[in-house]
């Protein structure tokens, strides 16, 4: 793909091999620890288009209204779409939040879905606001069902949000967290990546949940969409 289409790609090395192969031009030492042979690299064609779907997800808790968070929340989730879409990389973005009544536990919103793709879509994100509370391990679980399922090799689901696990009535602490680990932990024996963008205070809580090898932290929030843009391409 000409460098001009994909401008957060150009500092990217990564991107000129397809990872994750069985034999190639490039050894990937840090593949070994996969036990799964497949321990090289080697050019991608221009014309084979990337193995990788990706999913985002939002946190649209009450919190992520304070200090620019949710406006920068929604220029990172624009700039990964209209990534993906220029790679052809299949994408779904959903946001979540709790408790907005007894009879509304948890509430998704899927702004941009892998099965009914919309020219609408990139507008359909600016309805992205802050809510009320939010149950991160019920919203990680759909998506990573949605993800499991698909075909690509690589399946990378990215979570932002500013703040820890915080739902009625006992959704919090020890057993969220626990709830987080085991969703994690299930999904990513069916093949699904995850990674933790944190944006808020909590960064250390969300650091200890997610694990040091799947936390990013994005708290300098001018630089976010270009980060998080770099680091999905490094999954090409």
């Amino acid at each position: 793909m000409p460098e001009k289409h994909c401008p957060y790609l150009e500092h990217e090395l990564a991107s000129d091999f397809s990872r994750n192969r069985y034999y190639g031009s490039k050894f990937q030492a840090d593949s070994v620890a996969y036990r799964d042979y497949k321990y090289f690299a080697k050019k991608r064609p221009p014309s084979e288009s990337p193995s990788l779907v990706v999913g985002l997800r939002v946190d649209e808790s009450a919190s992520m209204s304070a200090f620019g968070r949710l406006e920068a929340a929604k220029r990172a989730v624009i700039a990964v779409y209209e990534f993906c879409q220029l790679c052809q990389i299949p994408v779904l973005i959903f946001g979540d939040t709790a408790d907005v009544s007894r009879l509304e536990q948890m509430s998704i919103f899927a702004y941009v879905d892998l099965d009914k793709p919309d020219a609408s879509d990139r507008f359909r994100l600016m309805q992205i606001r802050a809510r009320s509370n939010n149950r991160d391990g019920m919203a990680l679980r759909i998506m990573a069902e949605r993800l499991a399922a698909c075909r690509q090799q690589t399946k990378l689901l990215i979570s932002i949000s500013d703040g820890q696990p915080k739902a009625m009535d006992d959704y919090t602490g020890s057993y969220a967290v626990a709830d987080m680990k085991q969703t994690i932990q299930e999904y990513e024996r069916k093949g699904v990546a995850f990674l933790a963008a944190a944006i808020g205070q909590d960064k250390e809580v969300i650091s200890g949940i997610y694990g040091k090898e799947r936390f990013l932290d994005m708290t300098n929030l001018h630089e976010f969409p270009a980060k998080l843009v770099r680091m999905i391409a490094r999954y090409l």
